[in-house]
């Protein structure tokens, strides 16, 4: 008789067969991104692992940050889901909320241990994609953390610059800028160009960004 692959789940204490183990974990995903809490409870309770992934290296807390899921997020972290375990794309429960606003989940990562330090693909912090969006209130709760606040990512942007080079220099990035320049953040600070942050909003009309970096004492050369 062929030996069957097995595999211990964690906290079970039990073996079963791998295609149960895949079957059980898909489930679990499935089940965060729909907000089944029952499911997710049944699942859990069974001894699934509750930082199982699929094939995109996602776990159920991503895909419940994903979707927006607060309550099927808010039951995985209090079964001490990683909010720091990045899937393919490097994103992490606790980046992709920081990037898409997801502020609720956001809190609730910050509150179990989020890593400040940890980046995304691009080599930045939550932080940057935050300002990037116009996610006032993401900005303003991260920055009540200790998240540097002039981290340079692999394009040479920090929050500031990508508030200003990609946002559209509405009341949203406005705002953004006038946080980051109350926490912090180096006006002067210019990206690999040699370009300042008061030349670029300069450059693209950006009057209000323009008078909040002028009064903090910004140059338009470095």
């Amino acid at each position: 008789m062929k030996r069957r692959n097995v595999l211990s789940l964690w906290g079970l204490g039990a073996l079963l067969p791998m295609t149960t183990v895949h079957a059980t974990s898909a489930a679990l995903i499935a089940a965060a991104e729909a907000g089944d809490l029952a499911t997710l409870r049944r699942l859990l309770d069974a001894g699934t692992p509750v930082d199982a992934r699929d094939g995109r290296g996602r776990t159920a807390l991503l895909a419940a940050t994903h979707r927006n899921q607060v309550a099927a997020a808010r039951l995985l972290m209090e079964r001490a889901a990683d909010v720091n375990a990045k899937d393919d794309l490097q994103d992490s429960p606790f980046l992709y909320a920081g990037a898409e606003g997801r502020l609720e989940i956001l809190r609730m990562t910050l509150a179990v241990g989020a890593d400040l330090k940890s980046t995304n693909r691009y080599g930045g912090t939550a932080l940057i994609p935050a300002a990037h969006h116009g996610h006032v209130e993401t900005v303003r709760e991260l920055l009540k953390t200790k998240i540097a606040v002039d981290h340079v990512n692999r394009l040479g942007w920090t929050a500031l610059l990508e508030a200003i080079l990609l946002g559209d220099g509405g009341t949203a990035h406005t705002e953004i800028v006038r946080l980051l320049v109350a926490a912090g953040a180096d006006v002067n600070l210019p990206d690999r160009d040699g370009v300042t942050p008061l030349a670029h909003a300069q450059q693209r009309g950006q009057r209000g960004i323009v008078e909040i970096l002028r009064g903090a004492g910004a140059r338009a050369r470095p």
